[in-house]
């Protein structure tokens, strides 16, 4: 089923304003849908989990709605849903639960292509035991990643390996479960940041070979949190320090504290809304999931090769998102101009694209970047149509030309 943009747009009360975004790596757009939800959730009867009153049921009932609609969207059952603060939050909790056990001789491999957030937790929790930090390179020319140099980093002592399914920065979609299978061959775990990946691509935890995998829903129209998806079997041997009263059952032995179920809400309907965009004839929500993801695509992809295209005559103009296979986020500088003086000559024509690092910052500084010379980031989504396209092109052609 095609995906019907205009229909789309005006689930979002935001696009009303007349900004073009192209910010939707950094978090797209809520549609009212999901702010409806969240204030069901705070203003209808609510109370701690229970069964007793109508307040206690309506919070078991969000806390069940949402493992269900995570465990369909990244292919985990529900028991191995965990709600997280943010992806950030959710890796440095568990690169703690699972260094408990290393110790020096052990060894974490990490990648340059990565936000971060799927770095430095693991690099950090290395240190502090004594073990060894590996790195999996990229082609700063390409953006696609250094298979060679993943080989290198894996070996018999490898404990986990850090992998970003889509580069926030360059777009890049590494072969994920090329080396997830070498990982697991060497006996070691892989946590996949699937962070920029879920927000234009269908996520199978078991198709990527990932035994954790992240997102986070206000990447795709929701709030502001983060979601792990992993085997319950998995989660059941990770032994986390809690507070004594606190439950030990999976998954909740990993939330700690009292869950924010109007945020839960929120982000079921996300994964709701996200369901609904272009169902066709599924028959389960994994199915639909998956029917609109495609015209998601499909649509992103259309504007991405019409965007390029007239980005690519733009004298002086680099594109750093070159690998054979990425999302729809475009990475560009352009020769003799700054790009945050290009950042704010688009928002004065109400175009949003910014310029930096965006927390990738291996990438940043392996292409040769800098505070001076950083890069504009252009993100398409779903809610994205030609004319926000049009204006950011003319923005951009305009600036050049002054």
């Amino acid at each position: 089923m095609p995906l019907d943009v205009a229909a789309l747009r005006s689930a979002f009360p935001s696009l009303g304003s007349g900004i073009a975004h192209f910010d939707g790596p950094g978090g797209t757009q809520t549609p009212l849908v999901v702010g409806e939800a969240i204030a069901r959730a705070m203003t209808g009867p609510t109370s701690i989990r229970g069964t007793s009153t109508l307040g206690e049921r309506n919070s078991e009932a969000t806390v069940q709605a949402f493992r269900a609609a995570y465990g369909d969207l990244l292919g985990v059952p529900a028991r191995g849903v965990v709600h997280g603060r943010s992806a950030t939050q959710l890796t440095y909790d568990f690169s703690r639960h699972l260094s408990a056990g290393w110790g020096p001789g052990d060894e974490v491999v990490v990648c340059r292509l990565d936000h971060d957030s799927n770095v430095r937790p693991w690099v950090q929790a290395a240190e502090a035991v004594g073990a060894t930090v590996r790195w999996i390179e990229f082609d700063p020319a390409t953006g696609e990643l250094d298979h060679a140099s993943a080989a290198v980093a894996i070996t018999d002592r490898t404990r986990v390996v850090a992998l970003t399914a889509a580069s926030n920065l360059l777009g890049t979609q590494p072969a994920v479960r090329a080396i997830a299978d070498r990982a697991h061959a060497a006996g070691a775990l892989v946590w996949v940041d699937a962070v920029h990946f879920a927000a234009h691509e269908v996520v199978d935890r078991e198709a990527l070979g990932a035994d954790f995998v992240v997102c986070s829903p206000y990447k795709f129209y929701g709030p502001h949190c983060g979601v792990l998806g992993a085997d319950p079997e998995l989660l059941e041997g990770l032994r986390p320090a809690k507070l004594l009263a606190s439950t030990d059952v999976v998954p909740e032995r990993f939330e700690f504290g009292t869950l924010p179920y109007e945020q839960l809400a929120g982000a079921t309907a996300a994964v709701d809304f996200l369901t609904a965009i272009a169902p066709g004839d599924a028959t389960t929500r994994r199915e639909a999931i998956v029917a609109s993801m495609r015209a998601c695509h499909e649509h992103e992809g259309g504007l991405r090769a019409r965007l390029e295209a007239r980005l690519l005559a733009v004298p002086g103009l680099t594109l750093h998102s070159r690998a054979a296979r990425r999302t729809p986020t475009l990475y560009v500088t352009i020769a003799g101009h700054r790009m945050r003086e290009l950042s704010a000559h688009l928002a004065t024509r109400d175009v949003l694209a910014p310029s930096g690092h965006f927390y990738a910052i291996e990438a940043w500084r392996a292409m040769g970047l800098d505070d001076e010379t950083t890069g504009l980031r252009i993100g398409l989504a779903a809610y994205t149509d030609d004319t926000d396209v049009d204006r950011l092109l003319a923005g951009i052609e305009e600036f050049v030309a002054a």
